[in-house]
C-alpha cells in the first residue's frame, strides 16, 4: 500500500490517533464556550467576546502538537459568533461595531476548533438574567434541547437523514415551536465542514438532499435551531455579513486590485476553514469581498433573522459514531428551564429519547460505570425527560 493510500485509509475514526485528534479539538471549543460565557454579561461589547473567543482556540491549540515533524494545521473551524433574541445565526461584528448585550437577551454561542483538520463545532443557548429561564423562552431553548437529544439517538449507523428531519419537527411542534428553516447538520470529515451528508432541518420542495444513511465511524455536526416565530428566517442587510468561506472548487480572474490584494491574503491565511472579515486587513475587506462574493469565490454565512419579538434557540454539537455507539464530544449544561408545554403525552418523543445512545457490548456484557463519553448524555438527557 502507497503511503498516499494508507493517509487516506487511517483518517477516519478507525485510527486511534484521529479520534484523539477530534476529542481534543471538542476539548478545546467547550473550554473556550465555558469561557465567552463567563464573560456575558449586560453592557458587555458582543465583538469582545467573539474575539476573546477565537483568540482561546488559536492559543490553546496553537499549545498543542509543538514537537511533530510535520507542520499540523490547527486553529479556529468557525468563527465565535453570537446571535441575540431574534437574529438566528452568524453574528460575528467588526472591530468597529458596538453593539452590547442587555439584561435578558437570549444568547446563542456557535464557535468551532480544528486540530489537524479534525473540527468540532458547539452552539449553545443562554439566558442573561438570574434564575431558572420561564415561558416562552424556556419552550424555546427546550424544544431545541429534546430536538438535539432525540436526533443524538437517530444519527446512527441504519438510521437515515430523512427519519431526524421528521423527528425534530416533531419535538419543535410539541413545544409549540418551529424547526428554523435551511439549517443543515452535516457530515464532517478532515478538514471538510460541510460535507456530502446532509440533515435537513426542513423538509420543502425548495430543499432536497439526497437521502443518506449513517454509517460506523462518520462524523457530524447536528445542527438544530428552534424558533416561537414562523421559522423562516430573512437576511436583512447584507453589511452585517462577516463569515465567509473560500470556494476551492471556483476560479475567476477580479478586476478590482483591493479584490485581488483581499483574496490572496484569504488563500494563504484561510485557504479552507471558514473566517471572519475582523481577521482580515478591514479597510480593504469590505470593497474586496463584494466582488469575491459575487463571482463566487467565497461562500458568504448570513445573519439571518426571524421577526421581531420572536424568540430563538441554538444547539449544535459534534457526535462520533463509533463502533460501540455514538459519542457526543461537544455540549454544556443549560439553565433551569420552568416550560409552560410538556412532553408527557407525546409517546413517539419519549420513545426516541429512551433509545440507547451507546450500544451495549456483544455478549450481554454489562457496560462498566462511568464509561468516559457517557457523562454528557446522563446530564443532558435527565433536561428533557422532565417533561
Amino acid at each position: 500500500m502507497s503511503d498516499d493510500e494508507r493517509e487516506e485509509r487511517e483518517l477516519d475514526l478507525t485510527s486511534p490517533e484521529v479520534v484523539t485528534k477530534y476529542k481534543s479539538a471538542a476539548e478545546i471549543v467547550n473550554k473556550a464556550l465555558q469561557l465567552v460565557l463567563s464573560e456575558c454579561k449586560p453592557k458587555a461589547k458582543i465583538v469582545d467576546l467573539c474575539e476573546k473567543g477565537d483568540a482561546f482556540i488559536k492559543e490553546q491549540t496553537g499549545n498543542m502538537y509543538k514537537n511533530v515533524k510535520k507542520k499540523i494545521e490547527r486553529g479556529v473551524a468557525f468563527p465565535t459568533c453570537i446571535s441575540v433574541n431574534n437574529t438566528v445565526c452568524h453574528f460575528s461584528p467588526l472591530a468597529s461595531d458596538e453593539t452590547v448585550l442587555e439584561e435578558g437577551d437570549i444568547l446563542k454561542i456557535d464557535m468551532g476548533c480544528h486540530l489537524d483538520g479534525f473540527i468540532a463545532v458547539v452552539g449553545h443557548t443562554h439566558v442573561l438574567h438570574e434564575g431558572p429561564v420561564t415561558g416562552r423562552a424556556a419552550d424555546v431553548i427546550a424544544a431545541a434541547n429534546t430536538a438535539a437529544e432525540v436526533a443524538l439517538r437517530l444519527v446512527r449507523p441504519g438510521k437515515k437523514n430523512s427519519d431526524v428531519t421528521e423527528a425534530i419537527q416533531k419535538v419543535a411542534a410539541a413545544y409549540d415551536c418551529k424547526i428554523v428553516e435551511g439549517v443543515l447538520s452535516h457530515q464532517m470529515k478532515q478538514f471538510v465542514i460541510d460535507g456530502n451528508k446532509v440533515v435537513l432541518s426542513v423538509s420543502n420542495p425548495e430543499t432536497r438532499v439526497d437521502e443518506a444513511e449513517f454509517e460506523e465511524n462518520e462524523v457530524y455536526s447536528i445542527d438544530i435551531v428552534t424558533s416561537t416565530g414562523d421559522g423562516k428566517p430573512k437576511l436583512l442587510d447584507e453589511k452585517q455579513t462577516t463569515i465567509y468561506k473560500r470556494a476551492v472548487d471556483k476560479s475567476y480572474n477580479l478586476k478590482m486590485k483591493a479584490s485581488r490584494f483581499i483574496f490572496s491574503e484569504i488563500s494563504q491565511k484561510f485557504p479552507i476553514m471558514p473566517f471572519t472579515a475582523r481577521d482580515l486587513e478591514e479597510k480593504r475587506a469590505r470593497l474586496g469581498l463584494v466582488e469575491c462574493v459575487n463571482h463566487e469565490l467565497l461562500q458568504p454565512y448570513p445573519v439571518l433573522h426571524e421577526k421581531p419579538g420572536d424568540l430563538v434557540a441554538h444547539i449544535k454539537f459534534t457526535v462520533l459514531l463509533m463502533p460501540n455507539g455514538s459519542d457526543r464530544v461537544t455540549s454544556h449544561s443549560l439553565q433551569e428551564l420552568k416550560r409552560t408545554k410538556t412532553i408527557e403525552d407525546e409517546p413517539e418523543i419519549k420513545a426516541w429519547l429512551a433509545l440507547p445512545v451507546k450500544s451495549k457490548k456483544k455478549g450481554g456484557g454489562k457496560k462498566k460505570k462511568g464509561k468516559k463519553g457517557d457523562k454528557v448524555e446522563e446530564s443532558s438527557q435527565a433536561e428533557p425527560m422532565e417533561g
